[in-house]
Parts: structure tokens; C-alpha cells; sequence
């Protein structure tokens, strides 16, 4: 069967399996029958702008991916707010929690994943919350417009974001992180050191070093009224967010007896275990990687795209990746290791009054790696550099002071190599 007259179902309405979508309609050989299913009653959206909409920065409007009337021109059909709850990969059909039954030539999981929560004593009371959806965004919302406090686990991009937003919704709010500073998976001590400082200054309170030891129930230990630290301290909440990182939805793939390890496991074509099943995004799991940031997301919706329209795409692979993220307005930039070993140059910028940072890791004069808070715009142009492993000895002395500085000294030091030779 030609993929033209394939029936293609996605299970998963998310940004990947939308992106996939949207790839899969631009290519000339697509699939004449597309299934699209999602457990939410909202079309696709932008969760990534979840952070600015909770702190009322944006209207709800501006979230949204697409209009429902946009799948039914496109000749999708959309099926929201179902939850697949079976596969049988021998009738290729799948089955969703209101009875309906699917055929399916080719099947993609887009499923995602959920938020982690920390095992400890009291994780079951009411009142602790996750902020991955929309749901969550709007229950957050409305607990953070009736005020009170607030304790936020974790120090990432999420957490981090989901406190400030109830911040400015009025919440006095509380962030607990277990490493000694924050974001360290991006930042290094300077801007960690940095973004708590300004965080602070809007009326945050910062936890850093500190582990949870348990959930603080109410008299009838139904509701969380708080938190205990290992080191016996508590906290305070009327509510509790836990934004200590993601866990990729692999249940209905492993009910469907696909191969699971963290993710999903996938090829470089992003094809399961079942070669008419392939997975991408948050859920899959390809060389022993999960994913959550876009870009290699985006890349994997690349070729499973061509793929699933009849062409032989170049196989996924795995490639450096910057971090361009902003923070409640703070932008931050960050490639590379975040240690230095003895085999790197540390170069630095820090101007506190205007609040920029940069440091860069050099190896033999190319940079290795950088982290930029306030000031990103350069951010890019150290990527491509290092991406190239371009010798930047000759630009050295202004390699700090970005690209409008340091390319005319490559470019004369080019020129005159071209010259001498």
C-alpha cells in the first residue's frame, strides 16, 4: 500500500505530534487519511507559552496552535478529548476510553510525558499539583488569584517559572531546590547566583540545598499544609507545585507490549519495535536519550515525516544543542559543559550594574562551551563556532565582547593567512 492511501493515526495532540502533523500536510506524498487523537479538549497549543500566560502576561487566545475548523480543511480528523486505552497490533486497531475502535495502517505515539513527583511520605493529599497542561494551568491560576502561599519543589526553567507566574497573580510564594543553586543543570554558579538574587528582589523566596522530607497533612490528613525539610524545617502552603522534571508516558505502549526502557524505544527512523509503530518526542527513548527540549523534537518530526510519506529520510541523529531560555523576562543562554576541567581556558564578563554575565570555555582556542545570562544576543553566533570548531586564538582578547568585535579580527587574520600563502 502506497503511503497515499495509508490511514495514518497520531495518538497525541501535543506540540510533537502537532509538528508532525504540520510536516507531514506540507509534503507532497501525504497520507490521504490522518487521524489525529489528543486526551484534551483543546486543539493543539503552545505549552511552552503555558509560564507567561499563568502570570497573565498573555491572553489564553494566543496559546493555541490551530483552530479546529483548520484540521477539517486540512481533511483531518480530530479526535479530542480521548484517551487511547488500548492497541492490538495484530488487527492494527486501537481502542479509546469511550468505546470508539480505529484502524490504522501506520501508527505514531506522541504521548508525551508527565510530571515527576517526589516519592515521599504524604505525595497522595490533595493540593499538590503538577504544571504540565493546560488544566494544571488554569487550576494554578485560580488558586494563585485567591492568594496565600505557595511552596514551588524545584529550581529548574519549570518550577521557576510556575512560581513567578503565582507570584504576580498575588501568591507569596516559596521555591525549594535540592542543588545548591539554581538551574545548574544550564547555569554555573554566577548566574545561578545571579538569577536568585533578582528573583529575590521581586519577593521570592529561594530554598536552595534543601530536600524534601514530607507532605505536611492537615488534622484529617486529607490536605497538604505544607512542607518538611530533611533538616527538619517546614513551610508553610495552602498549595504545593512539584516541578522536579518529567517522566516519559510509556504505559499504553508497554500494555501494547512495545519495547520500553525510560521512553519508548525507537530507531534512527523513529520506528518502535513494531515496524507499522513509531513514536517521537518526550515519550521515545533513542540510544538510551529522552528528550525534552524542541529542537531534537523537532528533528525527529523531520524524519518521521518523510518517512511516513514513502521517502528514505536521513536517519536521526544525535547533536549539540544551546538553551535559549527566558526566566520571568531574564534571558539566559547556555551550550556546552557547565564544570570547567583543567583542560579549559575560562574566560569571563561580568557587569553586575547592568546585570549581564558571560562566561566561555575554551579548548585549544575553540570554544567548548558558554553561559550567557542578560545579554544573549551573541549567544547564536558562539553556538555556530563551536558547532564549527573554529581556532579563535586570533580574536581572543575580544571574544568576550561578542561577534561585531571578534569576526573583523578573523577576518584580518584570515586575510593575511591567505596572503602569506
Amino acid at each position: 500500500m502506497s503511503a497515499y492511501n495509508e490511514h495514518l493515526v497520531i495518538i497525541g495532540n501535543g506540540m510533537a505530534g502537532h509538528r508532525l502533523l504540520e510536516t507531514v500536510l506540507a509534503h507532497p506524498h501525504r497520507p490521504r487519511h490522518i487521524t489525529i487523537l489528543g486526551d484534551e479538549q483543546a486543539t493543539a497549543y503552545n505549552r511552552i507559552l503555558l509560564s507567561p500566560w499563568l502570570a497573565g502576561d498573555m491572553d489564553r487566545s494566543a496559546l493555541t496552535l490551530r483552530e479546529r475548523d483548520w484540521y477539517t480543511a486540512q481533511g483531518v480528523t480530530l479526535i479530542a478529548g480521548e484517551r487511547v486505552t488500548a492497541i492490538d497490533r495484530q488487527a492494527r486497531t486501537l481502542t479509546t476510553d469511550q468505546g470508539r475502535r480505529l484502524a490504522y495502517d501506520r501508527l505514531v505515539l506522541a504521548t508525551g510525558s508527565r510530571a515527576a513527583r517526589p516519592a515521599v511520605t504524604g505525595s497522595d493529599l490533595d493540593g499538590i499539583h503538577a504544571f504540565r497542561d493546560l488544566e494544571d494551568g488554569e487550576r494554578l491560576a485560580s488558586l494563585a488569584d485567591a492568594g496565600g502561599r505557595a511552596v514551588v519543589i524545584g529550581g529548574g526553567l519549570l518550577g521557576l517559572e510556575a512560581a513567578e507566574g503565582m507570584r504576580k497573580r498575588g501568591m507569596t510564594v516559596s521555591v525549594v531546590h535540592r542543588a545548591t543553586q539554581l538551574m545548574n543543570r544550564q547555569l554555573d554558579l554566577t548566574a545561578a547566583d545571579m538569577l536568585a538574587t533578582e528573583l529575590r528582589a521581586r519577593g521570592l523566596e529561594i530554598h536552595t540545598g534543601a530536600d524534601l522530607e514530607a507532605y505536611a497533612p492537615d488534622a484529617d490528613g486529607q490536605r497538604v499544609t505544607g512542607i518538611v525539610l530533611s533538616d527538619g524545617t517546614t513551610l508553610a502552603a495552602d498549595c504545593v507545585v512539584a516541578a522536579i522534571g518529567i517522566v516519559p508516558n510509556t504505559s499504553l505502549a508497554e500494555r501494547a507490549g512495545l519495547a520500553t526502557a525510560r521512553g519508548i524505544q525507537v530507531d534512527a527512523f523513529m520506528t518502535t519495535s513494531d515496524p507499522h509503530i513509531s513514536a517521537l518526542g518526550e515519550c521515545c527513548e533513542f540510544e538510551g536519550t529522552t528528550y525534552g527540549l524542541v529542537d531534537p523534537i523537532w528533528r525527529q518530526a523531520e524524519v518521521l515525516a518523510a518517512q511516513l510519506c514513502g521517502e528514505t529520510p536521513a536517519p536521526y541523529r544525535e547533536r549539540p544543542c544551546a538553551t535559549k531560555l527566558k526566566v520571568s523576562g531574564i534571558s539566559l543562554y547556555a551550550f556546552g559543559p557547565i564544570a570547567p576541567t583543567s583542560a579549559h581556558e575560562v574566560l569571563t564578563y561580568h557587569d553586575p550594574q547592568h546585570g549581564d554575565y558571560r562566561r566561555l570555555l575554551l579548548r585549544d582556542g575553540v570554544i567548548d562551551g558558554a553561559v550567557l545570562y542578560g545579554d544573549t544576543g551573541d549567544g547564536p553566533w558562539y553556538f555556530q563556532c563551536a558547532l564549527t570548531g573554529e581556532d579563535l586564538s586570533a580574536c581572543r582578547q575580544a571574544l568576550l565582547f561578542g561577534a561585531s568585535d571578534a569576526q573583523p579580527l578573523l577576518d584580518k587574520h584570515d586575510t593575511l593567512s591567505e596572503e602569506a600563502a
